[in-house]
């Protein structure tokens, strides 16, 4: 009932609008949502003017605080100032989404890390199928990955292909996966 809450609020404002003319109950009926909701819409509205307008004041401090800081500082500075400035608590997670909607944030410093650095002297591995993944038929192109988790498991004795219905892709299934057939092809294919 309340998950699309832009398109509920419109829908609402809405009906708040044309009431007089439609009544409430048909254009709840028309729009689809149930009158609880417009009722309940409607008796919350001063609460959330008087939200709205908190979070306006909190926004203009983090901005100061923020223009303070040259830019630099972001949610979690920014409400430990806002803190240490005293007057009303304030939580992370509020100043967050503030910060978020007026466009700021803070500056990220850190660098980041690269955890595999590629050998350069190191040959490629050559592309034999020249990127092209389709097959017209079972056995004449064989495409696998070049990275095993965990144990090696033990060579093939026979390969095992299949061929996907929807891209004719070719994949390898060696026996040792547990395809338990020696060819599968998808239905519409010759074997």
């Amino acid at each position: 009932m309340f998950r699309d809450g832009d398109a509920l609020v419109n829908r609402c404002q809405f009906v708040e609008d044309h009431q007089r003319r439609y009544g409430v109950k048909r254009l709840c009926d028309i729009l689809g949502i149930a009158r609880s909701s417009f009722y309940y819409w409607r008796r919350t509205a001063p609460a959330r003017i008087a939200r709205q307008a908190a979070d306006d004041r909190l926004a203009a401090r983090i901005r100061k605080a923020h223009k303070e800081s040259d830019g630099t500082y972001g949610v979690p500075r920014i409400t430990a100032e806002l803190r240490d400035e005293g007057g009303q608590a304030v939580n992370h997670k509020r100043v967050a989404r503030i910060m978020r909607t007026i466009g700021l944030e803070g500056v990220r410093l850190r660098r980041r890390h690269r955890t595999t650095i590629a050998d350069p002297a190191t040959a490629k591995a050559p592309d034999l199928i020249g990127r092209d993944f389709t097959a017209k038929e079972i056995n004449t192109k064989y495409v696998g990955s070049g990275s095993r988790r965990g144990s090696h498991p033990p060579a093939p004795t026979e390969p095992c292909v299949t061929v996907s219905r929807y891209t004719a892709l070719v994949i390898l299934f060696p026996r040792w996966c547990g395809t338990g057939a020696s060819a599968r092809t998808s239905p519409g294919i010759a074997a």
